[in-house]
C-alpha cells in the first residue's frame, strides 16, 4: 500500500513553492517549509506571509517555515522540491542524505539541465538514488499568485506509479486546485520546460507589436515542435493536448504575470538580455536557459526545433527579434 501523505516538506519558498505549500496546507496537510533565507522564514512564521515572493496573501497556520532542511524533512510523507531547474542538482546533492527512504519526491521545476540534458525527474532519480517509480512531477496552467489567490485551476501529477500520484492527488486536493493523475512523465516535463521557450518567443512577438495572429501562430507552432520532440523521446502525444501540454502553454504565453512572456516583450522592444535582467530584478526567466539544453536534446535526437533555435539565438547570439520574425515566416514551405 502506498503511504499516505500527511505531512509534507516543501524545499523552496519562492513564489511556486510558497503557493503550493498553501495549496498543501489548505487542504489539511502538515507543511514545512523550507526557507534558505533566514528572514523568509521568520516572516512565514510570525505574519504568515511572504512578502518578496507573494505579498498580500496569507498563509494558512498548518504551513510552518524552517531554514533547517533536516527539520523540514523529519518525518515527511513527501518532499516536494521546489527550486530552480539549473540548481535543483546543487541543491539536492546537499539534501540527499536527509530524505526519508522510501517516500515520494516531487519535482516543481521547468526546464532541461544544462549539459547532461536530462529532465528533472531524471537529475532526481541520479542525485537521490532512487527509483523513477518514487519521483513525481507537477506541471499545468499554474501561474503562482493566482493560485495563491485561491483562484481555481486544474494540474496534472505525473508519475509512472500511479498509486503515488493518486496519493498526491489526494494531498493537495482543495475547492479550487484540481489535480489529475497521469503516468506520462516524460510528457509532463517536456510540456513544462518547453513552454518557457515558447512564451519567450510569444512575448518577442508582443513586444514587436504583433498581433493575436502573429502570438496564436507561434503558440500552435510552438506546440507542435514540443510535441514532435516529446513522441521522439517516447511521450504519449496526447499528453501535449492536456494541462500538462495546450493548458501550461497557454498560461505561460498569455499571463502578464508569466516571467518569460514579460522577459520576451523586454527582447521584442530591443533590450539586451542584460537590460531584461536587470528589470527583472536581476532574476533570469527560466526559458533564457532552457532554450539552449532543449535546443541540444532537440539536435541529439535529430529533432527540428525552428522557434526554440530562433529564441535561443536572440538570448544568446545576438540576432535581433525583427531578423527572428522574418526568418520563421520565410521558412520553406510544407504541409502542417
Amino acid at each position: 500500500m502506498t503511504r499516505a501523505v500527511q505531512r509534507v516538506a516543501v524545499l523552496g519558498a519562492g513564489s511556486w513553492g510558497t503557493a503550493f505549500a498553501k495549496v498543501l496546507a489548505d487542504a489539511g496537510r502538515e507543511v514545512a517549509l523550507w526557507a534558505r533565507r533566514p528572514e523568509v522564514a521568520a516572516a512565514v512564521n510570525d505574519t504568515r506571509t511572504n512578502p518578496g515572493y507573494l505579498p498580500g496573501v496569507e498563509l494558512p497556520t498548518r504551513l510552518r517555515a524552517t531554514t533547517n532542511a533536516a527539520a523540514a524533512l523529519d518525518g515527511a510523507d513527501a518532499v516536494v522540491l521546489a527550486v530552480p531547474s539549473q540548481t535543483l542538482r546543487g541543491n539536492l546533492s546537499g539534501w540527499a542524505a536527509l530524505l526519508p527512504p522510501g517516500r515520494t519526491l516531487v519535482s516543481l521545476a521547468k526546464g532541461i539541465e544544462l549539459g547532461t540534458l536530462k529532465r528533472m525527474s531524471e537529475v532526481v532519480a541520479e542525485v537521490a538514488s532512487v527509483t523513477p517509480e518514487q519521483v513525481a512531477v507537477v506541471s499545468g496552467p499554474n501561474l503562482a499568485r493566482e493560485i495563491a489567490a485561491a483562484q481555481p485551476t486544474a494540474t496534472v501529477i505525473a508519475c509512472a506509479d500511479h498509486d503515488r500520484a493518486v496519493a498526491l492527488q489526494t494531498a493537495c486536493a482543495t475547492d479550487y486546485f484540481r489535480a489529475y493523475t497521469n503516468t506520462d512523465v516524460i510528457g509532463c516535463e517536456l510540456g513544462g520546460a518547453g513552454k518557457n521557450v515558447i512564451a519567450l518567443a510569444v512575448g518577442i512577438a508582443a513586444g514587436m507589436g504583433l498581433g493575436d495572429n502573429s502570438r496564436a501562430s507561434v503558440i500552435t507552432r510552438g506546440l507542435a515542435e514540443i510535441s514532435r520532440l516529446g513522441a521522439d523521446l517516447g511521450a504519449d502525444p496526447l499528453t501535449f493536448a492536456g494541462l500538462a501540454g495546450l493548458g501550461d502553454l497557454v498560461a505561460t504565453c498569455s499571463s502578464p504575470l508569466s516571467r518569460n512572456r514579460t522577459f520576451g516583450e523586454r527582447l521584442g522592444r530591443g533590450e539586451s538580455l542584460a537590460q531584461a535582467e536587470e528589470a527583472n530584478h536581476g532574476q533570469v526567466a527560466e526559458g533564457v536557459k532552457s532554450c539552449v539544453s532543449l535546443c541540444e536534446l532537440g539536435a541529439r535526437h535529430g529533432v527540428e526545433l525552428p522557434i526554440s533555435d530562433a529564441v535561443r539565438r536572440v538570448c544568446h547570439e545576438g540576432l535581433s527579434a525583427a531578423a527572428m520574425a522574418k526568418e520563421l515566416i520565410t521558412r520553406a514551405p510544407k504541409p502542417e
